[in-house]
């Protein structure tokens, strides 16, 4: 397919990385029934490690299987995989140069811990090589102590990917002592999230649809002094997203917990409202039975589509 005007623009947004990057970007946004539009949904399978394999695959026994998960990306249409090291290299030769896949480089498990997280590193940008990968995926916590250590360890493991010709994808979670249990979701918090994960030289930057409460008091004056108006779910997105560089960032948004399948599809309706660049869907894809799975994310895929004629 011939790459599209919109990718094309998308692409310029990034004019000091190398061709390989840019590829491999566009490898992206030229995949699967969301191809050409500028926008993405991408299935996400970090859960197990994230959250245990029974929790995350009890309720759709077929997930154990990491042969599962690219299958059902590639039947649904995805523009993309994401998976930790060892479910990669377990279905590595499933799709090869057909699925774009995404290296999760850094992961942390549910097993306790501090109130600050702080996710080890679990792969390299050599292993995102060697499995063919088209980028490498990254958490961080904006707002834990250990964020300064995350920041780092990002920009050293980001500068080698792009030099690989690699994308660089965050996953900018704030979570910490330092936030309120709303404050992770609160509309000013999300917004500087996506900034600083632009800031670390992220290519897309994933984060979680935001709420309306607001965080810090400081920020709630400039809404107020502006006249910004936060109600909607669209008007939210719509700031995160310009937090981004003005928009010059693909900010996707996360599917979240398992819930019905209106109040998902409601959710994306929002966040295609107001200019997300898509979602990055994994539990309310997985854990359904297969053709449940694939219809959802057609249905999801079919709400971008109607915003990108």
């Amino acid at each position: 397919m011939q790459i599209t005007d919109r990718v094309r623009e998308i692409l310029s947004w990034y004019p000091s990385d190398n061709p390989g990057t840019r590829a491999n970007i566009a490898r992206f946004l030229m995949t699967g029934r969301l191809a050409g539009t500028g926008r993405l949904v991408i299935l996400p399978v970090d859960q197990g490690f994230e959250h245990g394999p029974d929790r995350s695959f009890g309720p759709n026994p077929a997930g154990y299987d990491p042969r599962y998960h690219p299958d059902l990306a590639v039947e649904a249409g995805c523009n993309g995989y994401a998976a930790p090291l060892g479910q990669l290299e377990a279905a590595a030769d499933a799709y090869p140069g057909t699925l774009p896949l995404i290296l999760k480089a850094n992961n942390s498990d549910g097993m306790g811990g501090p109130s600050d997280p702080y996710p080890a590193v679990t792969a390299s940008v050599d292993d995102a090589i060697r499995l063919g990968c088209s980028a490498i995926g990254f958490t961080i916590y904006p707002g834990s102590d250990f964020r300064n250590d995350m920041y780092a360890e990002i920009r050293d493991m980001a500068a080698e990917a792009k030099a690989l010709g690699l994308a660089v994808i965050i996953w900018s979670y704030p979570r910490g002592a330092g936030l309120s249990k709303d404050g992770e979701t609160a509309i000013d918090v999300c917004a500087y999230a996506a900034q600083v994960a632009a800031q670390l030289g992220a290519h897309m930057i994933k984060v979680k649809p935001p709420t309306a409460h607001v965080e810090f008091e400081a920020n709630r004056k400039v809404y107020e002094k502006q006249g910004m108006r936060l109600d909607t779910l669209a008007r939210r997105v719509r700031h995160v997203t310009q937090a981004a560089f003005g928009g010059r960032r693909i900010v996707i948004f996360s599917g979240g917990a398992a819930k019905a399948r209106e109040d998902v599809l409601e959710e994306i309706r929002g966040i295609r409202d107001g200019g997300g660049f898509g979602s990055i869907v994994g539990r309310n894809s997985f854990q359904r039975a297969r053709a449940d799975g694939v219809s959802l994310l057609h249905e999801i895929m079919d709400i971008y589509a109607d915003a990108s004629g």
